[in-house]
């Protein structure tokens, strides 16, 4: 990364609050102080480490918790949508084309990369394909492009396999190998409806964190009670396995269709499981029930999803955009609810980026983004333009520009 350090961002309002000076060391926040306008910097502060953020908005680094940065063609020439519809023709469509469009590739991948973090993200969970054709390059250029950043994004890596698993054979050893190499999650994708072998995947899912000490996160579309009984397995393996709080659902269409009492007994179940859940906020899907969630003890987060890709032109990367789309879908109008969307797409998913913590507080890292807004809520339903973006203690892009 080229640009300097930030000793000192002064002058902010940590989530719409009181005017602030974060102070800064080797990328990690160290003091939050109140701002002193007749304050001078420290003695030995070197001014061109000081940035004036003028009494903005601070936000901690946005967080897209479900992304697949592997499979974007951000950047290259418009591709017109084609295939057939439904998951299996994506499927079909993405493996058909993807080679000629040079995914996966580095190129690529940093494209999308840069235009998230112009737009405030600074860490990722991503989701990499992972099958017989391409094997585990696509975990390596991925690795490669966040390398290429210097900082700028972190990125945890989910081996996901979106041709199946156990349809595919020779899949479960690819996620072992890719396990084994230091993938953080392996993924899987519908048991029942793809695999139609839901105790057969989750079995060999589970095997292999077992062994090497990985998170697991499935991709779940399968509704209704379908979905369900999936989920019902993976928390019975869960407390099985002693694999709690290092288990993921995706999607989980499901848990927003039950009916409530049905619902209520499974998100408790979750929650005692230390399941977690991820959303991309779907239009058109049943809203998941953000509050319950929140209460059982189930975190959630949101994420971008595929972006431009072959599965949809749809996507942009901006990930405080989807918090406003988050927001509108689960009917949140009050600020209380409002700054909640915020806290699901920004501090609220250190976990599922393997932090601690990721808030505008001491001792976590130094990711910053600045918007020109009244206040959280203010933020939520604009999505103003972000006026400054630091990651890992760096300015890394400044009034829509990116800086690495």
């Amino acid at each position: 990364m080229s640009t300097s350090p930030v000793t000192v961002l002064r002058d902010v309002r940590p989530w719409g609050g009181a005017r602030s000076d974060l102070h800064v060391a080797d990328g990690v926040i160290t003091a939050v102080v109140p701002h002193d306008p007749a304050g001078a910097p420290a003695a030995g502060t070197d001014p061109a480490h000081v940035v004036d953020g003028h009494g903005l908005l601070a936000l901690p680094g946005l967080v897209n918790a479900h992304a697949h940065v592997d499979k974007s063609w951000w950047g290259k020439p418009w591709v017109s949508y084609g295939g057939e519809p439904g998951t299996q023709g994506r499927i079909a469509h993405e493996r058909a084309h993807r080679d000629e469009l040079g995914i996966p590739g580095v190129d690529v991948t940093l494209a999308v990369l840069r235009e998230s973090v112009r737009t405030g993200t600074t860490a990722v969970r991503t989701h990499v394909d992972v099958d017989l054709g391409v094997g585990l390059r696509g975990i390596e250029v991925v690795r490669e492009a966040v390398a290429a950043l210097g900082g700028a994004v972190h990125a945890e890596i989910v081996a996901f396999p979106q041709d199946g698993v156990l349809r595919r054979p020779g899949v479960l050893d690819l996620l072992d190998e890719a396990a084994a190499a230091g993938a953080e999650h392996i993924g899987g994708l519908d048991p029942a409806s793809i695999d139609r072998d839901p105790v057969g995947q989750l079995d060999g899912l589970f095997a292999i964190a077992e062994r090497h000490g990985v998170g697991i996160d499935v991709h779940l579309h399968d509704g209704g009670e379908l979905g369900a009984f999936q989920i019902e397995l993976m928390i019975d393996r869960t407390l099985r396995t002693g694999l709690q709080g290092k288990v993921n659902v995706a999607h989980g269409f499901a848990v927003g269709q039950l009916a409530a009492a049905r619902q209520a007994d499974l998100v408790s179940a979750m929650g005692e499981a230390g399941i977690t859940m991820t959303t991309v906020a779907p239009i058109g899907a049943a809203p998941l029930p953000l509050h319950a969630l929140r209460t059982a003890g189930v975190a959630v987060g949101l994420g971008t999803d595929g972006i431009r890709d072959l599965w949809s032109p749809y996507g942009t990367g901006d990930l405080l955009a989807l918090t406003t789309q988050l927001a509108r879908l689960s009917g949140f109008r009050y600020d209380a609810d409002l700054t909640t969307a915020a806290r699901i797409a920004s501090s609220d998913a250190a976990r599922f980026v393997g932090r601690a913590a990721h808030d505008l507080v001491a001792g976590a890292p130094a990711d910053v983004v600045l918007v020109d807004a009244e206040n959280v809520p203010d933020a939520v339903v604009r999505a103003p333009r972000r006026a400054l973006v630091v990651a890992a203690g760096r300015v890394v892009a400044r009034d829509g520009e990116v800086l690495v």
